[in-house]
């Protein structure tokens, strides 16, 4: 009896466990990730932001009092001296009339980059990437996405644009960046980028120039044209899973929120400080999320798979 049972044994043992993690027609998981539904999510959300905040009279009216929370203008705000609106005083890029060289400067960053990693493909999408969002913007503003006054606002307060060209050019240089530069550093590049973009954004939703939608709006924008670029890479070239040290995301979040609050305070609101510097945070974990931290939660889910 045990001579005729043995022979059906083999079939569970060994060699019949070797062949199950092989899996060959399973697709790879670099193409059941394929980063589709960031930019939809990200899109969905720039015309959400644009639809309620703009194209409502409550979201008018929550807003446009954002105006008259304090002084006019930004000399109330705590690093007003930083944003060159003082005669002779050096802006922090890209304030004032530094936008463009800034603009110009990151995308010759870019190009080096690409040039000396010979990376051609996320060269391309990272230069996509900003020329996108910055051209994006402009159009935009100026005649796609219309501020239509729906509560008799004064004319001065018809004139801001959605979305705001500063807060878009650091969170597009910052994705941008992330594309081109070596995974070992990509973290640290992104949490450089992050700082900055908190700083930039919440002042300016602060000094009077944009509001929080505004600012949320060019971040969304940045974001979503970096979830097409990802998108339209070939397999082989999408950035893969960040590796960085587990206390970084909780360090960069933590400078974020600190910087965005130093950035947003004023000396003469409360309310507007605090809501312009949870503005810059938000802009930062967005662009924080989009560059590192989906990448990494798309490794820990097909992990398991790789096995």
């Amino acid at each position: 009896m045990t001579q005729h049972d043995s022979p059906s044994l083999p079939a569970h043992g060994p060699g019949a466990s070797r062949q199950a993690p092989e899996a060959p027609d399973d697709p790879s998981p670099s193409r059941t990730t394929r980063p589709w539904m960031p930019a939809l999510l990200y899109t969905l959300g720039f015309l959400t932001v644009y639809l309620l905040a703009i194209c409502t009279p409550w979201g008018q009216r929550a807003e446009n009092p954002w105006f008259y929370l304090g002084e006019q203008g930004g000399e109330a705000a705590w690093i007003y001296p930083l944003s060159g609106a003082e005669y002779g005083s050096t802006p922090l890029p890209p304030l004032e009339l530094s936008a463009k060289p800034t603009l110009m400067v990151g995308l010759a960053v870019i190009v080096v980059l690409t040039l000396v990693r010979r990376c051609w493909w996320q060269g391309c999408a990272a230069l996509g990437v900003v020329i996108l969002t910055a051209g994006g913007n402009d159009v935009l503003k100026s005649t796609i996405l219309p501020r239509p006054d729906l509560v008799g606002a004064p004319e001065n307060l018809l004139d801001q644009g959605f979305p705001s060209g500063h807060s878009a050019i650091p969170a597009a240089l910052t994705l941008a960046a992330v594309l081109v530069v070596s995974p070992r550093i990509r973290p640290y590049v992104a949490t450089a980028g992050v700082l900055w973009l908190a700083c930039i954004a919440a002042y300016s939703a602060t000094n009077g120039g944009h509001r929080p939608s505004e600012v949320l709006g060019a971040t969304l924008l940045a974001c979503a044209c970096y979830g097409l670029a990802t998108w339209l890479l070939p397999s082989a070239a999408v950035p893969g899973a960040t590796r960085s040290p587990r206390a970084l995301p909780v360090i960069t979040l933590t400078l974020a929120l600190a910087i965005a609050l130093v950035s947003g305070a004023r000396n003469d609101t409360l309310t507007r400080s605090l809501v312009s510097g949870a503005t810059g945070f938000i802009c930062a974990a967005l662009v924080w999320y989009a560059a590192v931290g989906r990448p990494a939660l798309t490794a820990r889910r097909t992990r398991p798979a790789l096995g």
